[in-house]
């Protein structure tokens, strides 16, 4: 699965895919709007892209870029 298919799944399926075939690799807090506190979550790898889901799994960003630090 590529990313653009990834994006047009819907939020069930997102997390279906997540959970079945993501790879997690580890927590990110990830910044919100302008002035709120950065939401927690974690990050998985899914084939050659990366997904943000946020601790109440409400959100699900999928990136090109990881946007952990690098070890």
């Amino acid at each position: 699965m590529d990313i653009d298919t990834f994006k047009k799944l819907t939020h069930d399926e997102k997390l279906k895919e997540l959970k079945f075939s993501g790879e997690l690799l580890g927590p990110y807090d990830r910044n919100g709007e302008p002035g709120t506190p950065k939401v927690p979550g974690d990050i998985y790898g899914l084939n050659d892209f990366f997904v943000y889901l946020s601790e109440d799994e409400s959100t699900v960003v999928p990136s090109r870029r990881n946007p952990l630090p690098e070890e």
